[in-house]
């Protein structure tokens, strides 16, 4: 078949999209929604920074406490949305999402701003706080605690990847006879086919 955005691979196809975005979009062209599912089969969503993307998926951080954390620990069945109104388009992909490993987890923290990786010792990630105080205070011990030292990577926080059974992407068209294609993952490779709108 011929493909409706000229792309077989939907990483490739992905990657130019993000580029085009990266040129139009005014904040964060790398926020996408995460949706899991707890235990008892309740829905959840929210925004995060996309930190990386290969052939197997779609990686962000974050803290293994949160209710995120403990919705993938419960059912690690997943769902990921990015929309780019700028350039009106959509991904949306489904899988199975996974921890990174500690090497890959240790390569992202160690590389962001100090003052971040207190925050990730300072946060109890959704967990009730009787204050922004009791925080503030919290990351000023810190400050103290490793002023001089290198900042430990937290074992309650890290990365996940989703790896991706199916990719599909959405081009808003007139009338709303917007543009999709569906990419289902087969074996080593990709079967795609084209979805009414």
């Amino acid at each position: 078949m011929s493909h409706v955005f000229g792309f077989s691979d939907p990483i490739e196809l992905f990657r130019h999209w993000l580029m085009d975005a990266e040129k139009s979009e005014p904040n964060d062209p790398n926020a996408m929604t995460v949706a899991t599912v707890d235990g008892d089969g309740r829905p959840s969503a929210r925004i995060v920074l996309l930190r990386g993307f290969d052939a197997e998926g779609f990686s962000f951080f974050t803290n293994y406490q949160s209710r995120k954390g403990a919705d993938i620990a419960a059912n690690p069945h997943g769902a990921i949305c990015i929309h780019w109104k700028s350039i009106r388009r959509q991904i949306r992909a489904h899988g199975r999402i996974i921890k990174l490993d500690d090497k890959a987890s240790d390569e992202y923290f160690y590389a962001r701003h100090p003052e971040s990786q207190l925050g990730a010792w300072a946060s109890q990630q959704s967990q009730v706080l009787d204050s922004r105080e009791t925080m503030e205070k919290r990351m000023e011990e810190l400050r103290i605690q490793y002023q001089g030292r290198e900042i430990p990577r937290p074992k309650h926080w890290g990365g996940y990847k989703l790896i991706a059974a199916d990719i599909e992407f959405w081009h808003e068209r007139p009338h709303r006879l917007h543009d999709r294609e569906l990419f289902v993952r087969d074996g080593h490779g990709w079967r795609a086919n084209r979805l009414y709108p």
